[in-house]
């Protein structure tokens, strides 16, 4: 069900920051509950000990951290798994976990279907319904993150399970651009500790918006082509007719 309570990460670090502030507490508080969601996998604002009780009061009246929930949870032999996730609006979006050797790679998602209408996809075929919020994308990877956890799966000498996390899901991430690039970035870097070269967004080749992540965000960037020239590509990729490859 749909909640009116302000959903934590939906924000930054800075965003949290300026939370903490504008409710009269000091801006380390972003730091101490960062630490709580995204380290010691902690979401119940009482057991978050190193905050003041009138503080964990507040935020249980008025704030969550709200993952969506997992409606299915399929497990490959060769390691790999797929979350079906339920949103609080009853829609649904999809995570998959692709390890291989040392690296454990998380795809997510960034819309709710797509309207991109490429001919090979089946996301296409459900159309666009909607962008995910900031907090529905980074609630993918604590999900995934957490259920891989508590299997007991790794993938390098550091016990992590996720190594990489690749906006190549349901959607175009380009077409989301205020809550799918710097947010993912963020997160990568301040909650889950990954560096910039391990958060890469995929696109289909939205040349405008390609040129303003440039200029905003520090996330690797692929471009996904499915052909090798523009005839093809304009009958798997509709929206080559509008950014050829020549061009």
């Amino acid at each position: 069900m749909a909640s009116d309570k302000i959903n934590l990460l939906d924000f930054d670090r800075q965003g949290l920051e300026n939370f903490f502030a504008d409710i009269g507490e000091k801006p380390f508080r972003a730091r101490q509950v960062l630490q709580w969601i995204y380290q010691r996998s902690v979401d119940d604002f009482d057991a978050m000990s190193d905050l003041s009780k009138a503080l964990r009061a507040r935020l249980l009246d008025t704030a969550e951290v709200r993952l969506p929930e997992i409606a299915l949870d399929q497990k490959s032999d060769d390691g790999s798994r797929k979350w079906l996730l339920q949103l609080t609006d009853g829609n649904c979006i999809e995570a998959v976990y692709i390890p291989a050797g040392e690296r454990g790679t998380l795809c997510v998602s960034s819309q709710v279907g797509c309207g991109l209408n490429c001919s090979f996809c089946s996301t296409a075929q459900q159309g666009f319904n909607r962008n995910l919020t900031t907090g529905e994308i980074i609630g993918q990877v604590l999900v995934a993150s957490r259920q891989l956890t508590a299997d007991g799966i790794s993938c390098n000498e550091n016990g992590r399970a996720i190594s990489n996390v690749v906006m190549m899901g349901m959607g175009e991430p380009l077409l989301n651009f205020d809550n799918a690039p710097q947010p993912c970035a963020d997160a990568g870097r301040s909650g889950f500790r990954l560096s910039k070269r391990r958060v890469t967004l995929s696109t289909s080749g939205l040349v405008p918006e390609m040129d303003r992540l440039r200029e905003a965000c520090d996330v690797a960037l692929a471009v996904s082509l499915h052909a090798p020239e523009d005839a093809l590509r304009d009958e798997l990729v509709p929206i080559n007719r509008k950014y050829r490859l020549r061009n």
